[in-house]
This record gives structure tokens, sequence and C-alpha cells, in this order.
């Protein structure tokens, strides 16, 4: 009877250690690679079609960003999904037919959409048909001297931000990690976008 208990004993504690191993694998060693990933500006190889940012840059929100409605952006906003970025001095015909790609890239990634948000930065002042047409696009458009400290960041290639018109790819960490250009096509970006949702952990 001893020996059976014991026997059980050991079996429990060999479970209660596999089971211990298995949640430090899930949990830690994705949150390990990441981190070391960013560290030593380390990326797989991959068939991205977008232009890598090298190293990722960290987004620095201060002064604090407001929404078009004025209410402040939280701290953490660049830091709970995946933002899809897009910034023109003026929304015209280029910014609106983007903000229709934009919302089609969106619905495509079905059951990802919750993880993405769509952010606009622009001048412009009266977003009234935008908001009716694009209700859950979220539009920073505070004047140009408050807006451009931040939008230096998503400078690529000496381009001029404003008026470049990629799309720009913000992880769920803050960084700002990818940019596509104008001319590329909307399926090649979705595919590139899905591709990193479904083998990122955050988000």
């Amino acid at each position: 009877m001893q020996n059976d208990k014991q026997t059980l004993d050991l079996a429990q504690q060999r479970k209660g250690r596999l089971v211990l191993i298995l949640m430090l694998t899930f949990f830690v060693v994705p949150l390990v690679v990441v981190m070391m990933m960013y560290k030593f500006n380390w990326m797989p190889h991959s068939e991205s079609m977008g232009d890598l940012v090298r190293p990722a840059r960290l987004l620095n929100s201060e002064p604090a960003l407001q929404e078009a409605n004025g209410q402040a952006l939280l701290g953490d906003f660049w830091k709970t999904r995946w933002s899809i970025v897009y910034v023109a001095d003026d929304c015209q015909a280029a910014c609106l037919a983007k903000l229709h790609d934009m919302r089609q890239l969106h619905a495509s990634l079905y059951k990802d959409m919750p993880r993405a948000q769509r952010v606009l930065i622009t001048r412009t002042q009266d977003i009234a048909a935008i908001k009716r047409d694009y209700p859950d696009l979220i539009v920073l458009n505070q004047p140009a001297e408050h807006l451009a400290p931040f939008t230096a960041q998503f400078k690529v290639a000496e381009e001029d931000v404003a008026t470049s018109q990629r799309l720009y790819l913000v992880d769920p960490l803050g960084h700002f990690m990818m940019s596509y250009k104008s001319d590329m096509p909307l399926a090649t970006v979705r595919k590139d976008v899905a591709r990193l949702l479904r083998f990122s952990w955050a988000g």
C-alpha cells in the first residue's frame, strides 16, 4: 500500500513538473524570442513584400495626441492592437481611396479584425464625411505643428511622410516595423498582414 502511494505521488509530481514546463514554454519562450529579436535587430527570413524597418522604432507619443473628438489617446494606445496607419497632409481623392483600401484590408482579416485598428493622421479639420463613411476609423487631426514631431517617426527612405501615400504598420508593442509603398497591390498587403497576425502571439 505504501509503495502504491509513493508511486502515485511520484506520478503526480512528474505530471506537475510537465505542466509547469509546458506553461513556461508556451508563455515565456515567445516573449524571450521577441525581446531578443528587437535587442539584436534580428528578423527571420520571410516572404514579406513590405519595407521592414531595421531596427523597429518605438513610437513616442509625447506630447499626448488627441483624436478628432478631442479625447486624448491613452498611454497604451499603440500597445493594444496592430495599427494600420495612413498619413495625409490633406485628405482628398488619393487619401479617400486609401481609406477605402484600408477598410477592405481590415475586413479581409475576418476573425483577426479585433486585433487591428485603422488610424488616419491628417491636418484636415472637416472630417464629418470621413467619419460618416468610416465610423470605426481613428482620426488624429490636430494642427500640423502638433502632429509633425510624431509623424516624422514614420519617415522612410527620405520620403515626405505626409505625401508618400504609404501604409505604415505598428505592432502591439508600439513599434513602427513595416511600411508599404503606395503602388503595392492591396492583395499583397493583405497577405503580408494576415501572415504577421497568424504567427504573432501579440495583439
